[in-house]
């Protein structure tokens, strides 16, 4: 049987093997999706010991991304655009293909599930870490008016503008209102907020917070307040899971009907 795993470290919290068998039993794929606990010194090898005893792709998730995008043979645009890889595909000859589903997970999730577009939109980014420059091909692909990038160190911003041809800003600097935001900073773990100016929102924002949980977020939160509409990030967890999947078994699973499932399950805890 065709075997598939999520490596990382730590690793026995991920929703992965729930999310993929989910998806197996809806496409009925034969398959089957475990855990593989990542070892700092081993993690190469313990990736090619997999793929050598049936197994035939892989999810990478941290602090392994950047490894795997070293290992493998062929890259993605969007990998290479990344500088990391979190998809593992074993090839008919042997060569392992890298991916990141990260940025497209997160566009399907906002077009496919929430009815927004972000061709021709003044589109706000928020952080400048790996996070961020994970989906900003995706978000580039879709041919927005323009792309800021926003982070309280702005040379790490001015860093990934130049990479992507688009804006950086301080938060302090940002004028105007936004089209649609995207929260890629690790603040809502904390219950932090980046210094955001009401000025941001206007009639029209839509607000995305790639971080996720049963209440809504400190970023939503704000959004809402000052009446902007959005989404957090499950539907990117599910959404960069279904791209794996069709990766790896060339069939779309549906993923609305998971996230819903899991949001109810979230509220129920």
């Amino acid at each position: 049987m065709d075997q598939y795993a999520v490596v990382g470290n730590p690793i026995a919290h991920s929703k992965s093997p729930s999310i993929h068998t989910y998806f197996a039993e809806q496409t009925q794929q034969t398959l089957t999706y475990s855990t593989l606990l990542g070892d700092d010194i081993e993690f190469e090898n313990q990736i090619r010991a997999f793929l050598a005893s049936d197994g035939k792709g892989l999810n990478v998730t941290l602090p392994f991304k950047e490894r795997a995008y070293a290992m493998c043979d062929v890259l993605s645009k969007r990998a290479e655009q990344a500088g990391a890889v979190n998809t593992i595909v074993m090839s008919e000859n042997g060569d392992l293909f890298g991916d990141n589903t990260d940025g497209i997970g997160m566009v399907r999730d906002m077009i496919d599930n929430h009815g927004q577009t972000l061709k021709g939109k003044r589109v706000l980014v928020l952080g400048a870490g790996g996070a961020v420059r994970g989906v900003l091909e995706p978000i580039l692909s879709e041919q927005p008016k323009s792309v800021t990038i926003a982070n309280r160190t702005v040379e790490k911003a001015h860093v990934l503008a130049r990479h992507f041809e688009c804006l950086a800003s301080t938060f302090e600097d940002l004028e105007g209102a936004f089209d649609i935001i995207i929260n890629g900073t690790s603040a809502s773990l904390s219950g932090r907020l980046p210094p955001l100016k009401d000025e941001l929102v206007g009639e029209q924002t839509w607000c995305y917070d790639m971080m996720y949980g049963a209440d809504r977020t400190v970023f939503l939160a704000w959004a809402h307040q000052r009446g902007a509409n959005g989404a957090d990030g499950l539907g990117m967890l599910v959404g960069q899971a279904a791209e794996a999947f069709y990766l790896w078994r060339n069939v779309r699973p549906e993923t609305a009907s998971l996230v819903a499932l899991m949001r109810k399950q979230m509220e129920d805890c």
